[in-house]
C-alpha cells in the first residue's frame, strides 16, 4: 500500500443496505467514485434505480436490488444476486435501520421492539453470516456497521433504538474477534446528529437543535458526506489494522 492506493477500492464489490438516500446513498457514491462495484439496497426499486443511474452517469458502477433487510429469506436472495452479478462481495455496509416509535420504553409495544431489533441487529448478523464464507474465500473483507452514539449513551425517547445500537456495537466486536484470522475486519461508525430524512424529527425541532448545538464542541449537525468519508477509510486498505472499533462521528458530543 502507498499513498496513491491507500483509499482505492478498485476491484472490490460493495453491498450497502439502506442506500436509496441519506448516509447509505452518500457511502455508495464515495465507494463508486473510488473504484468499487456497488450494489445498493432498500425496499423500493424505483428509488434505487434513480440513485444507480445517477452514480453511473458520474462514471461509477452501481446496481440497485430491492429487498427488505428485516426479512432473512430476502437477505439470502440479495446476497445470491450480488454474487451472481459481480462474483462475490468484499465490503458489506449494514446501514438499514428502523425506529418506528418515539417515547418512553414503557410505551414500546412488542411489534415495535421486534421491528427495531430485527432490522437494526438481526439483519446485520444474518447478512454478516451470509457474506462471511464469501469474504473468507476471497481472502478477506470489510464489514461496516452503521450504529449511533445512541448506542453509547441513550437518548430520551429513543430507548429501544439505543438498546438496538448498543447490541450492534457489541455484535461488531464479536464479529471482529471471531473473523479476524480469516482476514475480515469489522468496525462500526457511530454518527451523532446527521441531517437526513431518518433524523428529521430531531433537527426540525428548533428547541432540540438549539440545545444540541450549544452542547456540541463542533456546534452544528454533521453531513452525510462526513460519514461516507469515514466509511471509505474503513472499507479501504488505509484502515487495514483497524477492527472491532467503534468510530464516533458526533462533533465531539460524547466527549
Amino acid at each position: 500500500m502507498n499513498a496513491s492506493t491507500a483509499f482505492s477500492l478498485e476491484g472490490k464489490v460493495a453491498l450497502i443496505t439502506g442506500a436509496s438516500k441519506g448516509i447509505g446513498e452518500s457511502i455508495a457514491r464515495f465507494f463508486a467514485a473510488n473504484g468499487a462495484k456497488v450494489i445498493i439496497n432498500s425496499r423500493k426499486q424505483e428509488e434505487l434505480d434513480k440513485v444507480a443511474e445517477s452514480i453511473a452517469a458520474a462514471g461509477g458502477i452501481c446496481t440497485g436490488i430491492a429487498a427488505n433487510a428485516g426479512d432473512i429469506a430476502a437477505c439470502k436472495l440479495l446476497v445470491e444476486k450480488c454474487v451472481e452479478l459481480y462474483g462475490g462481495i468484499d465490503i458489506l455496509v449494514n446501514n438499514a435501520a428502523s425506529n418506528p416509535i418515539f417515547g418512553p420504553v414503557v410505551a414500546c409495544e412488542e411489534w415495535a421492539f421486534d421491528k427495531i431489533m430485527g432490522v437494526n441487529v438481526k439483519a446485520p448478523l444474518e447478512l454478516g453470516k451470509l457474506v462471511y464464507p464469501i469474504m473468507k474465500q476471497r481472502g478477506g473483507g470489510s464489514v461496516i456497521n452503521i450504529s449511533s452514539v445512541s448506542g453509547l449513551t441513550p437518548d430520551p425517547g429513543l430507548g429501544i433504538y439505543s438498546v438496538s445500537k448498543a447490541a450492534l456495537n457489541m455484535l461488531t466486536k464479536v464479529m471482529a474477534k471471531e473473523w479476524g484470522h480469516d482476514g475480515i475486519r469489522v468496525n462500526a461508525i457511530c454518527p451523532g446528529l446527521i441531517k437526513t430524512k431518518f433524523s428529521e424529527a430531531l433537527w426540525t425541532n428548533e428547541q432540540f437543535l438549539n440545545r444540541f448545538v450549544k452542547q456540541s464542541p463542533i456546534p452544528r449537525m454533521g453531513t452525510v458526506e462526513e460519514i461516507a468519508g469515514l466509511a471509505l477509510f474503513l472499507a479501504s486498505p488505509a484502515s487495514g489494522y483497524c477492527t472491532g472499533t467503534l468510530f464516533t462521528a458526533d462533533g465531539g458530543l460524547t466527549i
